[in-house]
């Protein structure tokens, strides 16, 4: 018990601290972070000099996109977002300090007047727990108070019964989620909780962008237990290749350390921390099913491996099912890889199951047909500039 007392301790002191900082600028809380100038001409200053993070996941943001920003704090990345995206767009911030909040929402018509559109909305919930509104639950408790096992109970069904049937973020409605030195504030026993949520919440396709504080070494016992440091994003840091890991536990692909600071924030007892910006995508899981399809990897590496355990040789026809084919050509690897489609297409409904877990040469034969014998001279045809030869 003393452990988990500790530990809410510290949920206290990053609320707290955070509190503070949005009635009163601190400027070390951490990392400098630099901005497209034109994305800040209408965000009150008041915001601006009240913004706390380490990175830029804005660089991420489409035109179009349904955003989520993990711990938006006074809304600056939420404003700029916002201009991104368009009025087609949408952007959700998430905090769960009252303070930070209020400071967001406080600007939101001025915002919007000066945008021409309104499609920023701003919540309140424990980014561990996207699906439990934090208003609803404090006006229940005022109406409900705990006073006995039964009043525990009825208050659990109501959690439930919100989860279940009103998620305050729903399944599958973002196509990214953004985020800027948060991840490190939250309870290490709830870190794999986060990562659940980004992905429930995720379209299929979507991608995250997740800028934080990262350490080259594990973080000792009494540094974590020191409030201070803690809400100063520095104890609670995770280590590089744990963070690349939560990602991968969690079923993410095309984990990619996007942005990597080479000087440290800060260097305390020899431990370096520095900001770091790590993107990814939802979408490997499903059936797989065999096309024909196959991929040559361009290198400049002999070898790689996805994250579904698929090795690629460079310069090789390497056998893919449908699903690893179409996200083997898509954005995050389409620059390394030269698709290989079938002669004759292979209906989807015709298509029999893949055995995934293997790695194989595709033959050029399964790709053209056992038949194929044409005669074509190319060059024949070939016209300047055409790419041909």
């Amino acid at each position: 018990m003393a452990r988990k007392s500790a530990m809410l301790d510290f949920e206290s002191a990053v609320r707290e601290r955070y509190e503070s900082a949005a009635r009163t600028r601190e400027v070390a809380l951490c990392c400098p972070v630099t901005y497209d100038p034109k994305h800040l001409e209408i965000i009150p200053q008041e915001i601006l000099e009240k913004d706390y993070g380490c990175g830029d996941p804005t660089r991420y943001v489409r035109e179009g996109d349904t955003v989520l920003d993990l711990g938006s704090g006074g809304g600056k990345v939420c404003y700029i977002a916002a201009q991104i995206v368009g009025a087609k767009g949408r952007v959700i911030g998430v905090d769960f300090n009252p303070e930070m909040l209020a400071l967001a929402r406080k600007y939101q018509g001025d915002v919007a007047e000066k945008l021409g559109y309104d499609n920023v909305q701003f919540l309140r919930a424990r980014i561990q727990d996207l699906a439990l509104p934090l208003d609803e639950v404090d006006s229940y408790l005022k109406a409900n108070p705990l006073r006995s096992s039964d009043d525990l109970r009825r208050f659990e069904e109501f959690e439930a019964r919100f989860r279940k049937a009103a998620p305050l973020v729903a399944d599958d409605s973002v196509d990214v989620i953004i985020s800027n030195c948060v991840l490190n504030l939250v309870r290490e026993e709830d870190r794999e909780q986060v990562f659940r949520e980004m992905f429930r919440v995720l379209k299929r396709g979507g991608r995250v962008a997740i800028s934080d504080i990262v350490s080259d070494e594990p973080v000792p016992e009494k540094m974590k237990q020191d409030p201070e440091l803690w809400s100063g994003c520095v104890a609670g840091a995770f280590t590089e290749p744990a963070f690349l890991a939560a990602f991968e536990r969690t079923g993410f692909h095309a984990i990619t350390l996007d942005k990597y600071d080479a000087q440290p924030w800060k260097t305390i007892h020899g431990i370096e921390f520095r900001s770091v910006t790590v993107t990814a995508r939802k979408g490997k899981q499903g059936p797989c099913f065999e096309r024909n399809q196959a991929v040559i990897y361009k290198g400049p590496w002999k070898k790689v491996e996805d994250d579904d355990g698929h090795t690629l040789i460079r310069g090789q026809r390497m056998a893919v099912c449908d699903k690893t084919y179409r996200i083997l050509t898509t954005e995050s690897y389409a620059k390394e890889i030269v698709p290989v489609l079938p002669l004759r297409e292979v209906p989807l409904k015709k298509a029999k199951p893949f055995a995934c877990g293997r790695t194989a040469l595709r033959p050029p034969a399964e790709t053209k047909g056992k038949r194929y014998r044409r005669t074509i001279n190319a060059a024949a045809q070939c016209t300047p500039g055409s790419g041909c030869c």
